[in-house]
């Protein structure tokens, strides 16, 4: 399906709003182009995805298919884009460093281990929805190799404001042609990255977590799965903000490569050992993304967690 034609923006106030079946009677903006996709309620963003690599990142991937700024309900930005220690980080976003199938191929960004020229992430369409309380959307990505699609992607997302904390559910449903491996590494994957500036603590259900930060090039370094894992971030300006990423029991054994000064968490299906993806049979990741004000909310991520791993 051809892709959408130039800007679509809304902006509707007291008016009604349809848009793929979805029904809003709040105020509601939508900008849709064929690079991005940004939607939210009254004042609040709630979604940035974007479909191309902005122009002006100095990314060295060719990607998108990732999300940014992502934002706490107060409207403070907790991701970073293409920061000077990593410029293939990109804010909330779903790749691998190794894949070897008809092409091998680098979705990640290093470029150490397979390539990356000629590899990205391109968007197909993107249906979206907005109601009083959420904006989601479905999007079709293919993930393509000197024009070769390795993977099919299908993303399932919805973001809403609950309990004082902003949620971002995702689905991602992953089907290769033609039959695909994932290289054991350390890191990689679904990643949160975060930004810079300021102090950072990391926390998993147990409470405050102290591990040593593992080694990219070491998978037995990295720590042990939980139900999630957060960081809680001091600004300069004195302000509390914080993310953390919720796993699921239905997604493929993980460790997580959580470095708090390169200021990523990440759930890593690839730690544990390769993974192997068959020819047309889909693999389904699902994760939950939170963002808060103020201090880490325990007992909010802790019921945030039981009920997402009852979602099927």
């Amino acid at each position: 399906m051809p892709k959408l034609p130039a800007l679509r923006r809304f902006v509707i106030l007291p008016a009604l709003i349809t848009l793929a079946a979805g029904c809003a009677t709040r105020p509601v903006h939508v900008t849709h182009t064929d690079e991005k996709f940004v939607a939210g309620i009254e004042d609040r963003t709630l979604v940035s995805y974007w479909l191309k690599a902005p122009a002006d990142a100095p990314l060295p991937v060719n990607s998108g298919g990732f999300f940014h700024p992502l934002m706490t309900p107060a409207g403070v930005v907790v991701t970073d884009l293409a920061p000077d220690d990593h410029r293939h980080h990109r804010g909330v976003f779903l790749a691998w460093v190794e894949m070897h199938g008809v092409k091998s191929a680098d979705f990640w960004g290093w470029g150490e281990h397979a390539p990356v020229q000629g590899r990205q992430i391109t968007n197909q369409r993107l249906r979206p929805k907005v109601t009083d309380t959420a904006v989601s959307f479905v999007a079709d990505n293919n993930w393509e190799a000197d024009g070769t699609v390795l993977l099919k992607e299908r993303l399932s997302a919805q973001a809403a404001d609950r309990e004082g904390v902003r949620v971002l559910d995702l689905v991602y449903r992953l089907t290769p042609p033609s039959d695909l491996t994932l290289s054991q590494w350390a890191f990689s994957g679904f990643c949160l990255r975060t930004r810079k500036d300021g102090d950072i603590r990391l926390y998993s259900p147990a409470g405050r977590a102290t591990l040593p930060a593992p080694s990219h090039v070491q998978p037995a370094s990295d720590w042990p799965d939980a139900a999630w894992y957060a960081c809680e971030q001091t600004l300069p300006d004195g302000r509390q903000i914080g993310a953390a990423v919720i796993n699921h029991p239905a997604n493929p054994p993980t460790l997580w490569h959580n470095h708090p000064d390169i200021r990523m968490i990440n759930p890593c299906i690839v730690a544990p050992g390769e993974v192997k993806l068959p020819a047309g049979k889909p693999l389904t990741l699902r994760y939950r993304v939170v963002t808060f004000d103020g201090k880490l909310p325990a007992a909010t991520l802790n019921q945030l967690a039981a009920e997402w791993a009852d979602e099927r």
